[in-house]
């Protein structure tokens, strides 16, 4: 697939442009270029000496579709293929030694949904795999034929929030004890035989939490969350925003809990006279409550549907 067919819709777009208060000559990170959606529009606002979109992606294909679509913002874009978790030192060997803004769009890629060989998806028959990066030795079929039950019991329950993960667990181990499980298609005949049809959830594929689990187990994608989050920060200059966009609890609860750690000041106990652990707030919220697609956008993106964006400012 040319890489031109890397597109994503932008979720969430507007609103994130209006939070990170652009500048024209500030210093802005995509953490998630994608197809370079939220990264264009942030770009064509950097227009004075100075402004820098600097795009970053782990994912060979929207890198190259990233450095084609920026390629008209001359030096106010650069793109380079990393995990966001890495943010400071790829601003380290750029030379950057403070940003203005970090936008992350958290998760799967509609691309990456949508190219049936990256194993993504539970709609295709396709070989097992789901890397974002695919410099990563660790893919899903490894996983699922390999790892012992009690853990792939623990991905999905944890990961996933499966209610039927031991069953599925247990059939996984079944299956693979016969023969290699080798694609999407065969994991997702095995998952159905594991969940009872009274307890399929209605309009949902009963593949779509054991997916999204083995996904984010493969791309360690909670594990990198707060510690970017703290990364960010570190860099920030005071005043400067970070927005994130998540997709399922499971992200948006370590975003909450991350932005609400780095706002909280003194945190003696009640009952000292005077504040000894010399606490400081890092960051203030900027909206109390997250923000959510309007029904226009709704209708426009169905998958925008579980969208939610957070944003903090540096203090």
């Amino acid at each position: 697939m040319d890489q031109l067919d890397f597109s994503h819709k932008p979720v969430l777009l507007q609103e994130c442009i209006d939070n990170l208060n652009l500048r024209p000559d500030g210093v802005y990170v995509d953490g998630t270029a994608g197809g370079a959606g939220h990264s264009s529009v942030i770009a064509s606002h950097l227009t004075e000496e100075g402004g820098l979109l600097l795009a970053l992606d782990q994912d060979e294909s929207a890198v190259r579709a990233a450095t084609e679509r920026l390629s008209t913002f001359g030096g106010h874009a650069k793109v380079v293929r990393s995990n966001f978790c890495e943010l400071e030192q790829v601003c380290k060997e750029e030379g950057i030694e403070a940003i203005d803004g970090l936008l992350l769009d958290l998760g799967v890629s509609s691309y990456q949904l949508d190219t049936p060989e990256r194993g993504f998806s539970y709609q295709n028959d396709a070989p097992l795999d789901m890397r974002m990066d695919q410099r990563n030795p660790l893919n899903a079929k490894i996983i699922v034929n390999t790892y012992p039950e009690e853990e792939l019991r623990r991905i999905l329950w944890e990961y996933g929030e499966e209610r039927f993960a031991s069953r599925i667990a247990s059939n996984i181990i079944h299956a693979r004890e016969s023969a290699s499980i080798e694609t999407t298609g065969e994991l997702v005949e095995i998952v159905k035989k594991s969940i009872p049809a009274s307890n399929r959830d209605g309009g949902h594929h009963p593949a779509k939490r054991t997916f999204q689990a083995l996904r984010i187990a493969v791309n360690g994608e909670l594990d990198v969350i707060a510690p970017a989050i703290r990364s960010a920060v570190r860099l920030m200059k005071p005043g400067g925003r970070i927005a994130i966009i998540t997709f399922h609890s499971l992200e948006d609860r370590i975003v909450k809990q991350t932005f609400a750690e780095l706002a909280q000041g003194c945190i003696c106990p009640k009952s000292f006279p005077v504040c000894v652990c010399g606490n400081r707030p890092k960051i203030k919220l900027v909206h109390k409550k997250p923000i959510l697609p309007s029904q226009e956008e709704l209708e426009e993106n169905p998958r925008s549907r579980s969208a939610k964006l957070r944003v903090a400012e540096k203090l």
